[in-house]
């Protein structure tokens, strides 16, 4: 989702863009495909290093990873396997073929991990303390880019992410499956009763074309090898976030919590310190209101459909 925002930044600019994405990718199969989307596992070094040598880009995105926290305790292996070893695969393709390259690699909130409200909101030279595998692999992600930037000299950017919200994204995650289950019940499709997991814990959001901005501003005037905080600075609950998505539909629903959507453990707040990402010029732009109605239009135009 981040990668399809990031592209249409970039083509905005006018820059030639090409994507990298898995053949099994939902999220990039169409009746037409995009001749700029090359159909490539960034698990298959000997692949990926063709694309690199072929299209020699000046900046690599790599948004590439198993992204979802819930999702990493079923699929603890494979996370681990997408976001360490795919990282170290681009990263060596980028030393081997791009070394002048400018390379973001995205990092992640989840990186925090065992923190307390009084520790927030939360500076980049904090301890790190993840608690879930996807946190963990995280990590992981940001030492190699320092590492690669360190003792290779590659211009390494590291944006420390929070929960990017926008269009075109599974219903992975609490906002987006509050959305889908709401766009269903409109349509007629689903009973009026919400399944949800922990609604007290509580998330800097932030709007994906918001996030993209800032990290443009991060590779424009930051520097490499700096983690920086993409957020806002601002925290919103998951259950006030159902709440103003609920009155966004103009439905009446019945909320469950369903044990199924429950973690062995959560975060209870993840706010950012937005000081260093302020200070490079960057300022928000969209509204939390604007974002989630963004998100359940989306959601009714796509009926409830992945």
């Amino acid at each position: 989702m981040v990668g399809s925002h990031f592209a249409n930044a970039t083509r905005r600019h006018g820059w030639e863009t090409w994507g990298v994405a898995r053949f099994s990718a939902s999220s990039r199969q169409a009746a037409i495909d995009d001749p700029a989307v090359i159909r490539c596992d960034i698990m298959d070094r000997q692949h990926l290093g063709e694309v690199f040598r072929k299209i020699q880009p000046d900046l690599v995105i790599h948004m590439a990873a198993q992204a979802f926290n819930g999702l990493s305790w079923a699929m603890e292996n494979y996370t681990h396997d997408a976001n360490c070893r795919g990282t170290l695969h681009v990263l060596q393709c980028c030393k081997e073929h791009v070394p002048d390259a400018k390379v973001l690699i995205a990092c992640s909130s989840a990186e925090y991990g065992d923190v307390t409200e009084a520790d927030c909101p939360l500076k980049e030279d904090r301890l790190l303390k993840p608690i879930t595998p996807y946190g963990i692999t995280k990590v992981a992600t940001e030492c190699l880019g320092y590492q690669y930037f360190h003792n290779h000299g590659l211009k390494v950017y590291l944006p420390r992410m929070f929960i990017h919200v926008g269009t075109g994204h599974p219903p992975a995650t609490a906002i987006q499956n509050f959305a889908r289950q709401l766009a269903l019940i409109a349509k007629g499709k689903l009973e009026p009763v919400m399944k949800v997991g922990n609604l007290d814990s509580a998330r800097d959001f932030i709007d994906v074309r918001d996030g993209v901005a800032a990290m443009m501003t991060l590779l424009e005037h930051g520097k490499p090898g700096v983690p920086v905080n993409i957020g806002t600075g601002t925290a919103h609950s998951i259950r006030d976030t159902l709440n103003m998505l609920i009155k966004a539909s103009g439905l009446t629903v019945d909320v469950q919590t369903d044990p199924a959507l429950l973690r062995p453990s959560d975060e209870p707040l993840l706010l950012a310190d937005i000081s260093r990402i302020s200070g490079l010029g960057w300022k928000q732009q969209y509204t939390y209101q604007q974002t989630l109605d963004a998100v359940f239009s989306d959601w009714m135009e796509r009926g409830g459909k992945i």
